[in-house]
């Protein structure tokens, strides 16, 4: 089954993190975009509107958190769940993430499945 209106902003300063996630979600049947920093993700956001955003955490200047917490206040971005990508996932971690406006964290390196899973938790 293949949808254009499932489109995905993948968010991550490693370009290697960007092609493994776009990969999958390719595989999966969505249109895939990317952006390598928080604000070049806010701007892709309000211009793309794409159905999940994958956000990673650290990256330099603003990190996914902050990007996270602009989205929500943007009436044209605040609907569109976001997926945490970080290397720090545990309980505490994925309890803020969620405070933070979250939908989910995954940790990395990530695996197809907890991408697919996520899409699924996320997306409903």
């Amino acid at each position: 089954m293949h949808d254009d209106s499932l489109t995905a902003l993948v968010v991550d300063d490693q370009a290697t993190a960007r092609e493994r996630m776009t990969t999958i979600l390719a595989d999966a049947g969505w249109r895939v975009s990317t952006a390598g920093s928080a604000a070049e993700a806010l701007e892709k956001a309000r211009a793309e509107r794409p159905s999940i955003i994958f956000m990673d955490i650290v990256m330099p200047g603003m990190d996914g958190y902050q990007a996270c917490r602009k989205l929500a206040v943007d009436p044209l971005t605040r609907a569109i769940p976001v997926v945490f990508v970080s290397t720090k996932c545990q309980r505490a971690d994925q309890v803020w993430a969620r405070m933070q406006g979250g939908k989910a964290l995954i940790g990395k390196p990530f695996s197809d499945a907890q991408v697919l899973d996520a899409l699924r938790f996320a997306a409903r």
